[in-house]
């Protein structure tokens, strides 16, 4: 086949291609490796996809060459696309990709556990074969393993209870299978001696638990309390269960980078609230009926900050003081909001400050003096000319240099705020005082729909 009129005839845009694609998909496998061809080749001018969906088309004449380009990839990119036609192929009968999940090549194993996630309904009838999969020697392999099951959903819960009940599997294959366990159905699908088990690790941890400076993405409260009854009682939370500050921050990030709409109630079942760090218990996420009104109001942000500001005026007039940070770890986004016996002293949003905010530069809360808010930029207009935002090291020298003759005070964010009026969860640390510990707490959507699924570390 000509390889020039192949890529000119599949250049274009989705819709321009299609009888292109139609045409080829008709003449079946004596296409196959021209296309894949075309499919490996990271310089050529055709859409990846395009020549993909050829190959998925085609089906089952394009797995062993697939299986080929996919052992045999020499970058990451040409692996990804490989893998991504070979897990997606038009097949009648999944049991084609049955035989690679004993190939030599750990990507093409882990290819093949892709396809039966993608046809999570399908490969019901294949759960016996996929449990050795969980002991697979390679890491990444028995990670795809967990989400082939995960896809799976209920239907697999009763032969990886089967798994952990026998000792013969091996240890590895047991572990695997309490974690997609725990992605299931946590902690309804474990069995009474997995729960014990995690129970009795949790315990042990416990004792010798030393903080670790947690990843701030998402936002949390903070009150001068050790009375961690109180703070539950305060944010309507019940059954609580202790955890080490590892599973609690998990949880927390789950919870709030949780896309799986297929459990409504993934993201306001719970809340992490931690043991008392230098006098103060933080609560990481919101009541249930807090999320409800944020997540249901047609302006969010807007919902957010009275949610906030009621919650802040509450709780201070209950602890005396109240604080509340929000992060964002995927963009440029914080704020904080301090209230004191019943009163707000400071709310500040980031995104919302340059209209809200007035006055001769000044800080508003003593926190934020010596530094730049967020919003504020105290570079003069012409400070990086001549320099191309592209090159990152001459910026970088550039700013730091401005910044030094002119010096121009550093941006403060949510995490700096807390770390000089309460406690940086983010920087928590063998210096850290701890008093009890922590606990995760159902929310009264926890309560009726229980823990949201998902393995959690200890």
């Amino acid at each position: 086949m000509d390889m020039g009129l192949l890529t000119e005839s599949l250049s274009g845009s989705w819709e321009h291609t299609r009888p292109a694609r139609d045409a080829l998909v008709e003449q079946g496998a004596t296409v196959v490796e021209a296309v894949l061809d075309v499919l490996c080749d990271e310089q050529s001018p055709v859409e990846w996809t395009v020549s993909a969906d050829v190959l998925c088309r085609i089906g089952e004449a394009s797995l062993q060459p697939l299986v080929h380009a996919s052992a045999v990839a020499d970058s990451p990119e040409i692996a990804r696309r490989a893998g991504w036609a070979l897990g997606r192929l038009k097949v009648n009968d999944l049991g084609a990709y049955e035989p690679l999940l004993n190939h030599a090549h750990p990507r093409v194993r882990s290819d093949a556990l892709f396809a039966f996630q993608v046809r999570a309904e399908a490969a019901t009838g294949f759960v016996d074969r996929l449990v050795p999969l969980l002991g697979d020697p390679e890491p990444e392999v028995r990670r795809r393993a967990v989400w082939a099951f995960q896809a799976i959903g209920t239907a697999a819960v009763p032969a990886l209870q089967r798994v952990r009940r026998l000792p013969a599997p091996g240890p590895r294959v047991r572990a695997g299978a309490l974690e997609a366990l725990a992605a299931i159905a946590v902690p309804d699908g474990l069995g009474v001696e997995d729960q014990s088990l995690w129970h009795r690790l949790t315990k042990i941890k416990l004792l010798s638990e030393v903080p670790d400076g947690m990843h701030l993405c998402g936002s949390w409260y903070a009150v001068p309390t050790d009375d961690q009854d109180a703070v539950l009682d305060a944010f309507d939370l019940g059954s609580p269960q202790p955890v080490t500050l590892r599973t609690g921050a998990a949880a927390w990030n789950h919870d709030h980078h949780s896309w799986d709409r297929t459990r409504p109630h993934g993201t306001c079942s719970r809340v992490f609230v931690s043991p008392s760090l230098d006098g103060w218990t933080l609560v990481f996420g919101h009541s249930s009926q807090d999320t409800h009104r944020i997540e249901d109001a047609e302006d969010r942000d807007e919902a957010l900050s009275l949610v906030v500001s009621q919650r802040c005026t509450d709780l201070s007039a209950r602890f005396g003081s109240a604080h509340w940070y929000g992060m964002s770890c995927g963009d440029d986004w914080t704020a904080w909001c301090i209230a004191e016996d019943g009163e707000i002293l400071r709310h500040y949003d980031a995104y919302d400050a340059e209209e809200e905010e007035e006055g001769d530069g000044e800080p508003v809360h003593p926190a934020e003096a010596g530094y730049l808010l967020p919003h504020q930029d105290g570079f003069p207009d012409d400070a990086f000319d001549g320099v191309s935002p592209s090159d990152s090291e001459a910026f970088t020298a550039r700013y730091h240099q401005v910044k030094e003759d002119l010096q121009i005070p550093d941006t403060c964010y949510a995490n700096d705020i807390a770390a000089r009026v309460s406690v940086d969860p983010g920087a928590l640390g063998p210096h850290t005082s701890t008093s009890g510990n922590g606990v995760v707490a159902l929310t009264a959507c926890g309560r009726e729909h229980g823990h949201p699924a998902g393995a959690l570390p200890v």
